[in-house]
């Protein structure tokens, strides 16, 4: 058995008897220097570890999302009437779709951009309406020609008031006007006025009667609207009863869509029970709010006045528009942002670059005017490291943009060229070892200590050397 004088010969950290050791006031100062100078040391490498580094490189585009890019929009146009405004697409592939409703949603709004909380339905205007064979120039007229004061009057005599907005010019309206004033004529020995008097169809000369017309947003022409006896007014809910109609535009169609509208309405002038056509749009303005997919290719995202059965003047166009938001790809969520945004503060400041910009275009000054847009978009993900897994953190689209208003001998559109860089900036976050920081933090304690004993030694025995020094002058 081995006696315990024999064990501790194997001490490698023999201890001074605390009797052999001396203090001193520099010792004193030179300790608490070396806890606070260990404090500062170590707060510093706690901090550096804590800190998240971040390296960047670019790499070729490797999303994850597919070959499709999402674009997310809610623009405001104060002079572009829902019943007419369009959205479509069109890439560098030859892709164009026309049109697009399924996934976008339109608010009639006034000229302050305030809407009236009722969704304007946006099933798409058929493209190609059925016309009467003959454009006949002499056709009798039977229609009723109106201006304010008139159409004010019938509107309060007659139960229905179906009124054809045309302009003269118009190829559309010139298609319609036969067909029109026969019908009107078959609607007039059908339901006389002066016996019947429940439906009676008008006209509007849109280029005389300027302002009737844009009293009713008409900005299409021939637009076919349909007024109830008393419903000429706001109810409370901001929902306006007038109709339009978009169906065929022969005589016998007209005829028969008329028929329809008298048929539930009684002598009695009471209004229909039930309403087969859709709502005229509020008000002149219109919110169009929704998201479409494009391919990963330069393209366009174009907003516009179409109809394939009506026309437009070009010069009452206006295209002003206020961008309430607009971006590409996934919509993140603002606490997921935030939380990125710790880690890389410059992070997510170009997503919506245009959010909250107006475009506006003084008509008073031009007209025919296209406001166009250039983005160029490029995709960052941040990528985390955690132990020796990488997980993607973000993925998200930026862009520059660049916009100018451009006179046009065409139709005024509203139009975001885009193209999606091939490029993606790649943000890899830095792995930190644990092991490393804590020998670290071993290696500043060890140091430390190691420097403030050589420190504390010479001081020590300098002053020892001094006084020594002070004896031997006073012998």
């Amino acid at each position: 058995m081995i006696s315990s004088s024999k064990f501790k010969a194997v001490d490698f950290y023999r201890k001074f008897p605390r009797d052999l050791t001396e203090a001193s006031v520099s010792g004193a100062w030179l300790s608490i220097a070396t806890a606070l100078a260990m404090i500062f040391l170590f707060g510093m490498e706690l901090n550096k570890y804590l800190t998240v580094s971040t390296s960047t490189s670019i790499i070729i585009d490797n999303s994850s999302d597919g070959d499709f890019l999402r674009i997310d929009f809610n623009i405001s146009f104060p002079a572009l009437s829902c019943e007419f405004a369009s959205v479509d697409v069109s890439d560098a592939l030859g892709t164009n779709r026309l049109n697009i409703t399924k996934t976008i949603r339109k608010f009639s709004i006034d000229p302050q951009l305030r809407h009236k909380a009722i969704e304007f339905h946006s099933e798409p205007v058929p493209h190609v309406s059925q016309h009467g064979d003959e454009v006949d120039d002499e056709a009798v007229e039977g229609s009723v020609s109106l201006n304010s004061d008139s159409f004010a009057k019938l509107s309060q005599e007659h139960p229905i008031l179906v009124v054809n907005f045309f302009a003269p010019w118009c190829y559309w309206s010139t298609r319609l006007r036969s067909s029109w004033e026969k019908a009107a004529k078959i609607i007039k020995e059908r339901y006389d006025p002066d016996k019947d008097g429940r439906i009676i169809l008008a006209k509007v000369d849109c280029t005389e009667a300027v302002d009737l017309c844009k009293r009713h947003h008409v900005q299409g022409y021939p637009s076919i609207r349909i007024f109830r006896k008393g419903s000429d007014l706001w109810d409370d809910d901001g929902h306006h009863e007038h109709e339009s109609y978009y169906g065929d535009r022969d005589t016998d169609s007209l005829v028969k869509a008329m028929e329809e509208l008298v048929s539930p309405t009684p002598l009695e002038n009471q209004k229909p029970a039930v309403e087969k056509n859709r709502p005229a749009p509020l008000t002149g303005g219109c919110r169009i709010e929704g998201y479409v997919r494009v391919k990963k290719v330069p393209g366009n995202l174009i907003i516009s006045s179409r109809s394939g059965a009506h026309s437009f003047d070009s010069s009452q166009m206006n295209m002003s528009h206020v961008i309430g938001h607009l971006s590409f790809g996934k919509i993140i969520s603002p606490r997921v942002l935030s939380d990125v945004k710790r880690l890389i503060p410059y992070l997510g400041r170009s997503h919506d670059k245009l959010n909250g910009l107006s475009f506006i275009n003084h008509q008073d000054l031009d007209a025919n005017v296209t406001i166009e847009h250039y983005l160029q978009v490029v995709k960052t993900e941040v990528v985390t490291v955690k132990s020796s897994h990488e997980s993607s953190l973000i993925e998200q689209y930026e862009y520059t943009a660049h916009s100018s208003l451009a006179q046009s001998v065409n139709m005024p559109v509203a139009k975001f060229h885009f193209w999606l860089s091939p490029m993606q900036v790649l943000i890899t976050e830095n792995p930190k070892s644990l092991s490393h920081f804590l020998t670290n933090v071993c290696a500043i304690i060890g140091g430390v200590f190691t420097v403030a004993g050589i420190l504390d030694s010479i001081l020590y025995n300098t002053i020892r050397l001094m006084k020594k020094m002070e004896i031997g002058k006073n012998i």
